[in-house]
């Protein structure tokens, strides 16, 4: 009993640390930003005209002021140390993003508030008592916001998360009622909430721990440059081309994941699909891709058979997947979801243009023949023509269905025209055969 007190204890005391740490971090570094900025001269502001449409609610105050009791709240109700820690390492995260933000591009509420009495004026008059005008976008109220609402929602069921989504949304709605924010510092807080949870997800595969980098510099390259466009694109027409910044910052995490952190950037889910954060974060990159998916495999069968139950093709759509009857799905693409599945589904991640290594090949094959023993199956990428079809011929070879790394290529081939094996991958297929004959002889 003794034992039991003192972890829990211990327990109560690390969450106080971290709750005292990061209020004082959140207090110190916010009221630094805003001394700061009103030193500069060069502090600007976005605003759209129909903006000033937007009513002053002196009500909302309340829920705009409740997300300090969810902050405090969220951190002593965290059961567990590693719940704790994710929790707080997105907390500390959003802070050091959103300041540095700031600090970098200043900008200012431009709208005037007028005088308030009652209680919402004694809560305005607190608030501006350390709050100025500045640390506007993205907007820290959202940002945390965010990270606080996936929080509790994993706590709450039924009715309860009704309650918690109602008022979520009230806080949300909040930042433009009670003329703290403009609407511009929404998504970009949005955006930035986000990817704290995905710098530090539940899973425990965040993508900063990383065992070895991809080095895929030549397209980590090509999406860094596409980021720049986009995002010199959206700062130089300024107005509605803001919205490019969502596109750039889905190239950036896009170019990231191919110099630095793989296909665990992207998250897909075992299931095939991705949450709603990661969604968010890789939308307007998830919508190119799917286009391109489509354009490149408009005049060719989604589908091929190649051998026995073994069929190579693009990700597959509902109608496919109805039509077909697939027993077992192997899928090799990191970047885009696959539709509602309830069969046998395997995912074993590639980034796209890139090829696969021994340990894929091995993998891949050994899965094929597994599931081909026992049903339809479908092996599928993007398009269905280098990944997946490098897959297939990793099989066709280990299961003796052809004698060369040659013929398993002319064989997928004849099947699916559109086949692309690029002579690098060539080569890996090449080593690891090399490799399965060794083993043979040993033998």
């Amino acid at each position: 009993m003794i034992s039991v007190k003192w972890r829990f204890n211990k327990f109560i005391a690390y969450k106080s640390i971290w709750l005292i740490s990061l209020v004082a971090f959140f207090f110190t570094s916010y009221n630094f930003a805003n001394w700061f900025t009103s030193t500069r001269n060069d502090v600007g502001r976005i605003v759209f005209e129909w903006e000033r449409l937007i009513p002053l609610w002196p009500w909302s105050i309340i829920p705009y002021w409740s997300i300090d009791l969810m902050y405090g709240l969220a951190i002593l109700l965290a059961c567990s140390y590693q719940t704790l820690k994710i929790l707080c390492f997105r907390l500390l995260s959003a802070q050091i993003i959103c300041i540095t933000c700031f600090l970098i591009f200043p900008l200012k509420f431009s709208f005037e508030r007028p005088a308030l009495d009652g209680l919402s004026g004694i809560l305005f008059d607190i608030l501006m008592g350390f709050d100025k005008p500045f640390n506007q976008a993205p907007s820290l109220h959202i940002t945390l916001l965010v990270i606080l609402w996936q929080f509790y929602a994993s706590y709450f069921r039924g009715i309860w998360r009704y309650m918690l989504n109602i008022l979520c949304l009230l806080i949300g709605l909040s930042v433009l009622t009670t003329w703290q924010h403009h609407f511009f510092d929404i998504p970009t807080g949005l955006w930035v909430g986000c990817f704290c949870i995905w710098l530090w997800p539940d899973n425990h595969l965040s993508p900063i721990k990383i065992d070895q980098l991809p080095k895929q510099y030549v397209w980590g390259s090509i999406y860094f440059l596409l980021f720049l466009f986009s995002f010199c694109s959206a700062i130089y027409f300024s107005s509605w081309a803001l919205w490019l910044l969502w596109v750039s910052g889905a190239f950036l995490l896009v170019s990231l994941n191919y110099l630095l952190f793989g296909v665990v950037g992207f998250q897909k889910q075992d299931n095939g699909h991705f949450n709603l954060v990661v969604t968010i974060l890789y939308l307007p990159y998830f919508i190119i891709m799917w286009i391109n998916s489509r354009v490149w495999t408009f005049k060719n069968n989604p589908m091929d058979l190649i051998a026995d139950n073994v069929y190579l093709g693009r990700i597959p759509s509902n109608k496919i997947l109805l039509g077909n009857q697939f027993t077992f799905i192997v899928d090799l693409c990191a970047e885009l979801p696959i539709t509602q599945f309830n069969s046998h589904y395997k995912l074993i991640p590639v980034l796209d243009m890139t090829p696969l290594n021994i340990e894929k090949c091995q993998q891949t094959a050994e899965t094929i023949e597994k599931f081909n023993k026992q049903g339809k199956l479908l092996v599928c990428c993007a398009l269905g023509y280098s990944r997946s079809a490098t897959a297939i011929i990793a099989w066709l070879v280990l299961t003796k269905r052809v004698s060369s790394i040659d013929e398993a290529i002319a064989k997928v081939k004849t099947c699916r025209s559109n086949t692309v094996i690029t002579t690098k991958q060539r080569l890996i297929l090449s080593e690891w055969f090399s490799q399965i004959v060794k083993r043979e002889l040993t033998c």
